[in-house]
């Protein structure tokens, strides 16, 4: 799992949903999170981070935003030399085989469907790590 000093950015319109995302990083032992409403917004802040040398270790979105949309989000951070390394978790309602292709081509890292329980995200988030960091699951 990530290291519990890891930083994570959650992306969602709904301050309900970034609630209760934060609520279960901090529950897995995650404290340094930020937040952002949407894409527009999430950008400049995860460039910033590792501009700062303190890179977010996992970006968590929501896919349907105004503004700049989560998949919008994830093609700019995989467009982008200094961010394409960085997980890209994308939560949604929307289940739709071809939703899932398009985030799966984009380089998504992994799809959590809404609604969803603390256990379904701590798994998600073990299998991104395992997945990025080269590690067989446990």
């Amino acid at each position: 799992m990530f290291p519990t000093d890891s930083r994570f950015i959650i992306i969602d319109d709904f301050a309900t949903m970034r609630k209760i995302i934060k609520k279960v990083l901090s529950e897995l032992g995650y404290n340094n999170i930020d937040e952002a409403e949407d894409g527009a917004k999430a950008l400049p802040l995860i460039q910033q981070s590792v501009t700062d040398g303190k890179p977010y270790k996992c970006i968590i979105s929501d896919w349907n935003m105004p503004n700049m949309q989560g998949i919008d989000l994830l093609k700019a951070c995989k467009a982008d030399g200094n961010l394409k390394n960085i997980p890209f978790v994308l939560v949604t309602a929307e289940g739709e085989q071809k939703q899932i292709i398009e985030a799966a081509k984009a380089g998504v890292s992994d799809y959590v469907v809404k609604p969803f329980n603390a256990q379904t995200l701590k798994e998600k988030l073990q299998k991104v790590y395992d997945r990025h960091h080269g590690q067989s699951a446990a």
